[in-house]
């Protein structure tokens, strides 16, 4: 069975900068529920911009906690 989970990220491209250069491996968001989730820094990459990480993201993990699909909702 699939989880869904929906977070917001707000992180500078500063912020960023030591996740993006493989200093640190992991950010720790927590979902609209409360929840705290540990991503691989790498998933985040496609949506860095000059201003950093920014908006809502839907993520869905499958069955053994893999990553499904990670999406910007705005």
């Amino acid at each position: 069975m699939n989880r869904i989970y929906r977070f917001r990220v707000d992180l500078s491209y500063q912020d960023f900068t030591a996740y993006y250069q493989g200093a640190v491996k992991f950010v720790v968001v927590r979902d609209d529920s409360g929840l705290l989730l540990q991503l691989p820094a790498g998933r985040l990459r496609p949506f860095i911009t000059p201003s950093g990480i920014h908006g809502r993201f839907e993520l869905e993990l499958d069955e053994h906690n893999a990553t499904r699909r990670l999406v910007r909702l705005e």
